[in-house]
């Protein structure tokens, strides 16, 4: 059995077009969404993820600013940089990208976003907002997970969920989010005993232990559909061949490039998964489809919410 694979790429680009249309109306009445991205220092990789936010939100007509705060920076200038960023009118979306530099507290700075701009979900507020089920902004990579899993027609209501991974970022977000669709969730991490009989009786396995290739085809149930969020870069050759053995076109890639990107799951799973999203391709493309959402659902609120205050004005 080979396992369906699940395209990200396809799923993000049908969220894309109804995004436009979206877009596009709020334009009509006088509205063009905008997102704010904060970039400390000169991280390559972090700079990569922004580069790629930004070139999203210009494709789909969205507003974008980037601020480039030098790696100095102390945690009261970046407090005022984002407090500055609340305040303007023009900025619907504020995303600090992580991690920041040593010297800066972290947890201040997230906390100091607006979290009607919030459109990472990482704000207490949001986050208690979606335990509550009132979700308003959601962490992006959850969500992208849940479009996969509904466009995909992957039975979540009655479903047995193992979430592999307990962070803030992904794991709690991704468990509460699918029991809210009515599954029923496992949280597993590195202290759980028995993970792989655990996993082992789940119809969903979601792996998020940032972890190359750790969840092997013996974790899996046969035709579990299985959604891989790890995005691990392998560098040693000889990693590279062991995990890619039945891939000789990934070996290629390795030699050619001198790494290659590998998920949580090791990439013999196909071949015991029903379903299974690949790496890269399946839940990356979401992540930033996901902020995009958020950027627009956050438009949609502010004014919603200034209409309102203007009518009990008058």
């Amino acid at each position: 059995m080979t396992a369906r694979i699940l395209n990200g790429v396809a799923i993000r680009d049908q969220i894309y077009a109804e995004l436009q249309s979206e877009i596009a109306s709020l334009a009509a009445g006088g509205v063009r969404s905008g997102l704010a991205a904060v970039l400390v220092g000169d991280n390559p990789a972090s700079k990569l993820y922004v580069n790629s936010k930004i070139a999203a939100c210009g494709k789909l007509g969205l507003e974008s600013f980037l601020l480039t705060p030098p790696a100095t920076i102390t945690t009261e200038e970046l407090l005022g940089a984002v407090d500055e960023l609340n305040r303007r009118d023009d900025v619907d979306g504020i995303l600090v990208q992580m991690p920041l530099p040593k010297q800066v507290d972290s947890k201040r700075i997230l906390d100091a976003v607006d979290p009607a701009k919030d459109v990472d979900g990482f704000h207490p507020e949001n986050v208690g907002r979606l335990v509550a089920g009132r979700p308003s902004l959601v962490a992006c990579t959850p969500a992208g997970v849940m479009e996969i899993l509904r466009r995909s027609g992957i039975a979540i209501e009655g479903a047995n969920a193992v979430v592999m991974g307990r962070s803030d970022i992904v794991g709690k977000p991704m468990a509460i989010l699918l029991v809210h669709a009515n599954a029923t969730v496992t949280i597993c991490h590195s202290k759980t005993r028995e993970l792989k009989e655990v996993a082992r009786r789940a119809d969903i396995v979601v792996a998020a232990m940032g972890r190359a290739a750790m969840v092997t085809p013996d974790y899996i149930r046969p035709g579990a559909t299985v959604i891989d969020v790890g995005q691990n870069v392998i560098t040693d050759a000889a990693e590279a061949e062991r995990i890619f053995a039945k891939f000789p076109e990934k070996i290629a890639g390795f030699h050619k490039k001198g790494s290659v990107l590998v998920g949580d799951c090791h990439p013999d799973v196909v071949e015991t998964a029903g379903a299974f999203t690949p790496v890269p391709g399946g839940v990356g493309p979401l992540t930033i489809a996901m902020l995009m959402s958020n950027t627009v659902r956050a438009a949609r609120m502010r004014r919603g919410r200034a209409a309102e205050a203007a009518g009990v004005e008058r």
